[in-house]
């Protein structure tokens, strides 16, 4: 059970290893679904998820150099 449970923590491990990047990405498709979910125009809702996962993943590379 013990070895069972030490590679689920390390399953877990490898997809949030990072809390505020995958908070964000989870954030900013919420809002890009809302927005679908409101029959906003697609071009709007795909550049708006481009833009926003693109800024999230910079800032947490700026946050991670940082350290």
């Amino acid at each position: 059970m013990n070895v069972v449970s030490l590679i689920l923590r390390e399953l877990f491990g490898l997809f949030v290893d990072d809390e505020f990047l995958a908070l964000a990405v989870l954030a900013v498709v919420a809002i890009c679904g809302l927005l679908v979910w409101l029959a906003a125009p697609q071009l709007l809702v795909g550049g708006l998820l481009l833009a926003g996962c693109v800024a999230v993943v910079m800032s947490s590379a700026l946050k991670a150099s940082r350290k």
